[in-house]
């Protein structure tokens, strides 16, 4: 319901009368062009969770299908695309509709109102100065709670799956250990970044990033089957619109199933844990955008690249699995993290590809590492963008305590978990954040309203002015000619 809330939400702020409103006021300019503005935002949708899961993930819905689709005994061709839209599902537009309201509540109390950026300022319009003790304190001190068990479960996924490169490239053991050794190796290497700063570390990093996923999509692409992929990403593509609804409200309520615990929950919790994350990063590079381009291209740009990522990868590995070339679905069984390596092994130059991924997961995780810091360094100083280094150090090495400790106390299910228990507090604080932008959004449209009329006043007394003035003008000419 909370989730399926943020879509209804974002779209009603996009179509209603608050679309043509602009972040940092009427006659506020964008920062960025339209093009570095989506690139941006593409960088912000690349994760760990996107490589880890790319491929993992649907050769799970190929061997489990939801209970939803009934595909029990039906053919492979059927649970491949079923396997397929459950994975846009949980990928696609939900997610994106949380960080818009959260990336919009955040943009717009800064830029238009001139209050901190941090979660405690979207609720101004409901607790006032408040947002100064107690119940601000705490707002924020649940949104740093979630970013970090957000992070942990994204930095726990992203040293699973490393160190199964490594098993696959030097027969490194896979355990708990090994795992805690790579979370405090990169964890330095994230501090070092976060030392360096936004500029010098952050951007540099997530720039490399940014080519080496681009390189390596693009080599899966051609490598493996490029028209199955490609046709497959348009038929997916129609099977999520045409589901979207079901799937949205589906509860196994007459199924007896407790398939979602493992799936939907966990995404919809580990979403709204990265929210603060997500949201303060788009609100940093939105000003000067309307409400309706803000949360489309929000929704719909990154939306549809992770869909096309999700089709070269996925795509890839359902098509070794149901074509017999691989046997993916037993290296899931195994371990999940195995999941991307298996799938190369049987493209061309595995061994380079495999590198390629061990480096890719690592700079994913130091870049996440890095920019989750400075957010929650950000949230923990009141606002301020320049907090002290040693500040910064701690937070980046908090992180990695975090995820350290939830992979010795349990794995994989102990990061999901952490995520459901602290996405459900905060899920309540952004329905009524929900309430409290659409206050504050409705106020800046009175206002706006209010100046518009006052505006055509004026105007329309200065045209009204000019024509007396030239009638004047007109009479005394006419008298000139009859004297």
């Amino acid at each position: 319901v909370a989730a399926n809330a943020f879509i209804v939400a974002a779209l009603y702020f996009a179509f209603g009368k608050f679309g043509k409103l602009r972040i940092g006021g009427a006659e506020a300019k964008p920062e960025f062009t339209k093009f570095g503005w989506y690139a941006m935002l593409l960088s912000a949708g690349m994760g760990i969770g996107l490589l880890f899961w790319s491929v993992a993930e649907p050769i799970s819905h190929l061997s489990t299908p939801s209970p939803m689709f009934g595909l029990t005994g039906l053919d492979a061709g059927e649970s491949a695309q079923a396997a397929m839209a459950t994975t846009f599902f949980h990928w696609g537009i939900h997610p994106w509709a949380i960080y818009a309201i959260v990336g919009l509540g955040l943009a717009f109390f800064a830029y238009n109102r001139g209050l901190p950026l941090t979660i405690r300022s979207v609720f101004y319009p409901l607790i006032g100065n408040k947002i100064y003790g107690t119940w601000g304190n705490i707002i924020d001190v649940l949104s740093v709670l979630a970013t970090l068990t957000g992070l942990a479960t994204s930095l726990g996924l992203g040293v699973a799956q490393v160190n199964a490169g490594l098993n696959y490239l030097f027969d490194v053991q896979i355990s708990v250990s090994v795992q805690v050794a790579l979370i405090f190796g990169i964890t330095g290497l994230a501090t070092l970044s976060v030392v360096l700063g936004l500029d010098g570390g952050v951007k540099r990093l997530s720039e490399i990033n940014m080519v080496l996923a681009g390189v390596f999509m693009v080599f899966i692409l051609i490598a493996g089957p490029t028209v199955y992929i490609m046709s497959g990403f348009t038929q997916n593509l129609g099977d999520y619109m045409s589901n979207i609804i079901e799937m949205s409200l589906w509860t196994e309520t007459f199924k007896g199933t407790n398939w979602q615990i493992d799936w939907t929950v966990f995404y919809w919790a580990w979403w709204i844990s990265w929210s603060p994350f997500v949201g303060m990063f788009i609100a940093r590079i939105s000003k000067g955008r309307t409400v309706r381009e803000f949360i489309l291209s929000v929704m719909i740009v990154p939306t549809v690249l992770s869909f096309f990522w999700l089709s070269v990868f996925g795509g890839t590995g359902i098509f070794l699995e149901t074509n017999g070339l691989a046997d993916i679905a037993a290296a899931v069984d195994i371990d999940s993290s195995l999941a991307l390596f298996s799938m190369v092994d049987a493209l061309p130059v595995s061994g380079i590809l495999s590198i390629v991924g061990i480096v890719l997961v690592t700079v994913f995780f130091v870049t996440s590492s890095d920019s989750g810091s400075l957010v929650v360094d950000h949230l923990t100083s009141g606002g301020k963008l320049d907090s002290p280094v040693p500040q910064r150090i701690f937070w980046a090495v908090m992180e990695g305590l975090v995820a350290a400790t939830l992979l010795i106390g349990g794995g994989l299910a102990a990061l999901q978990t952490a995520s459901v228990i602290t996405g459900l507090p905060f899920a309540i604080i952004l329905l009524i954040m929900i309430y409290s932008l659409f206050q504050g959004l409705k106020q800046e449209h009175e206002v706006e309203q209010v100046v518009h009329k006052e505006v055509s006043s004026v105007r329309e007394s200065h045209i009204i002015n000019e024509a007396i003035n030239e009638a004047v003008h007109d009479e005394a000419l006419v008298n000139e000619k009859h004297s």
